[in-house]
């Protein structure tokens, strides 16, 4: 039996940045519970990822909810945090000459994007001289991207949360959830808490949450990304280098107080889990950069994983279950999430509270159709 339980308006899974922001947004408007399995908030995904703001990069719905989100990173609530949440840098996705083809097509995608240009392969090397001679035949040049302070904006949020009066339960993991008269029982196995509404933000346990509701399974897929930190090459100035990303995401390096976090890009299926890298990822990376850039690669300073969780199209999934009241999906946003969590979290509270989809978002031409549960293939 629980030793303590809870009423609220909103009860928030997951205590991530989806569920840490929209948790906040919630919390001007009623009670507001957010549930965490673990000890600590941002345990998983979000205490690992090495977020940037690009806008140009994911699908369309994506990208709107990107923009939609950058006053919110420029310009945060007073008291918010004393950093900034932003940071430019330059990005630069490279093809080499088998892989035209795709640069072409990312460039044919984004042509409305005034922040890229096309550059050829001399101008990428003396742009990027840490590249291999001769390895690119060009890149795509953006000049929009910013790296993102991911603990500033996450504690951001928690305070913001704390603030406004919401209630943080952690070792909290969800064991049962059911139907009252008119809203929600959800067990937590020391609490037991009540409220009208669910906001599903557990990340890789979404799904799982999902059917503990009976809602529909929208086929979340867990997949790892391991990353590692590496020396960079002697007499090399990491400060000025841009974040280079494979054009066909086989790869990706990025500098980083004064080192280089490199990446194989991976997306290998994984049960929810508290994911570590494995070997394989780690030797197929060092490869993949020691075949791009003029390094080698003596010593692996530091190497993690995370989960990235996506449905089928890619797409975030959020709003309202079509087979049970009150279960709010926000879930699915792959390696998208910090950077378009400003606006996920402003759209999903203000459809959990009878209002509709904020204008700032809507101006970005977002199609809520593309982001729903029941779209095709997501939980029809």
């Amino acid at each position: 039996m629980p030793n303590s339980s809870s009423d609220c308006d909103f009860a928030v899974i997951g205590a991530g940045i989806a569920g840490a922001s929209v948790a906040a947004e919630l919390a001007a408007s009623g009670r507001v519970v957010l549930i965490e399995q673990e000890s600590q908030p941002g345990y998983h995904t979000t205490g690992r990822s090495a977020a940037v703001y690009a806008p140009i990069y994911g699908p369309q719905p994506i990208r709107a909810l990107t923009r939609a989100s950058l006053e919110f990173f420029q310009n945060p609530p007073e008291g918010f945090t004393d950093r900034e949440l932003l940071k430019p840098i330059a990005a630069a996705f490279v093809a080499r000459e088998d892989q035209k083809d795709s640069l072409e097509a990312m460039q044919h995608e984004l042509v409305d994007a005034s922040t890229v240009t096309r550059i050829d392969a001399e101008d990428l090397q003396a742009r990027l001289p840490l590249l291999r001679d001769g390895y690119a035949a060009g890149a795509l040049w953006d000049n929009g991207t910013s790296e993102i302070d991911v603990a500033a904006l996450h504690q951001g949020y928690l305070r913001r949360f704390k603030a406004s009066g919401g209630t943080l339960l952690t070792r909290a993991p969800v064991t049962a959830l059911g139907k009252t008269g008119d809203g929600w029982k959800i067990q937590t196995g020391s609490s037991e808490v009540t409220a009208r509404v669910v906001i599903n933000a557990a990340g890789a346990w979404a799904d799982e949450v999902g059917r503990l509701a009976g809602a529909e399974r929208i086929g979340l897929v867990p997949k790892r990304r391991s990353a590692l930190m590496i020396a960079a090459p002697q007499g090399c100035d990491v400060h000025g280098l841009p974040l280079v990303v494979d054009v066909d995401e086989q790869f990706y390096l990025k500098p980083d107080a004064g080192k280089l976090l490199v990446s194989p890009a991976n997306e290998d299926p994984e049960p929810p889990c508290d994911v570590q890298p494995d070997e394989m990822d780690i030797a197929i990376c060092v490869d993949r950069i020691e075949r791009a850039f003029d390094i080698s690669v003596r010593r692996i300073e530091n190497s993690w994983a995370g989960l990235r969780s996506f449905v089928a199209d890619k797409c975030p999934v959020v709003g309202f279950s079509r087979q049970v009241d009150g279960f709010y999906w926000l879930a699915g946003q792959g390696g998208y999430g910090i950077q378009s969590a400003p606006a996920l979290a402003q759209l999903a509270a203000a459809e959990v509270t009878g209002r509709g989809i904020p204008g700032h978002i809507q101006a970005e031409n977002l199609k809520p159709n593309d982001i729903r549960p029941g779209r095709k293939g997501i939980g029809a």
